[in-house]
């Protein structure tokens, strides 16, 4: 119990070290942001420059600093982004979340954030079994967090999957799962896992011959024995469900 709470202490001191790294960075840029704006501001008292030569001065001059705020605040981005990998690599779903939700506030098209955040949530939501409206809550993040990954970068195939696994085994969607498990399979090829998922959606949905085709798809792909008895068991209580 002691080397735990020792594990648990020096992560809490790690977490606090970084977040204290990061808010003395955030501080000082949007210092330097705040400088910036008195200066426009400051520029603009008695009037913008007149002369082309002034205003192309004063443009070069402000273009440039603009510019380095924006890459400081990409690099703030990833600071977040890479505190987040670290906090869900150890477990500590909660603050993952709260991180990843940081690194998107500096970096919204990153796409691979978004997906990161739907599976920290799906992830959080399991472990809120019994308080449903929590649940609901960070499923209902996920879900959204995924589709929104989707929107950013369409062939990336991880959130297809991500999402299919939500609606099939958590939402009772399985419908709605279809689609994205056979946009999954056009970007993964013959991936057994997706197959199998995909199988159980359309058997959830009543379409036990999609199913059927699907577990022997599998069978035929994959040379992994458990594998080929996860298939042939799934096949066997599709076949038996009919009598």
């Amino acid at each position: 119990m002691k080397v735990k709470k020792d594990i648990i202490i020096g992560l809490s001191v790690i977490v606090a070290i970084a977040l204290a790294i990061i808010s003395q960075t955030v501080w000082q840029k949007n210092h330097a942001r705040t400088t910036l704006a008195e200066r426009i501001i400051e520029m603009g008292k008695g009037g913008p420059p007149q002369g082309i030569k002034d205003l192309r001065e004063a443009i070069t001059l402000y273009e440039k600093e603009i510019e380095q705020h924006v890459k400081d605040a990409v690099q703030t981005g990833v600071y977040w982004k890479i505190l987040a990998t670290r906090l869900n690599d150890r477990a500590l779903y909660n603050e993952a979340l709260d991180a990843y939700e940081r690194a998107i506030y500096y970096m919204p098209e990153d796409h691979s954030l978004h997906y990161m955040r739907g599976l920290c949530a799906a992830t959080i939501a399991k472990s809120r079994y019994d308080n449903p409206t929590e649940q609901s809550h960070y499923f209902s993040l996920a879900e959204h967090a995924y589709l929104r990954s989707i929107e950013l970068a369409p062939d990336y195939p991880r959130p297809h999957y991500g999402i299919a696994i939500l609606y099939v085994y958590e939402l009772g969607l399985p419908e709605e799962a279809i689609p994205h498990l056979t946009r999954y399979l056009e970007l993964s090829r013959n991936n057994v896992d997706g197959i199998l998922l995909l199988a159980a959606a359309h058997y959830m949905s009543g379409n036990d011959n999609e199913a059927l085709a699907l577990c022997d798809q599998a069978i035929a792909l994959t040379k992994d024995r458990n594998k080929i008895a996860e298939a042939e068991l799934f096949k066997n209580r599709i076949l038996n469900s009919r009598y």
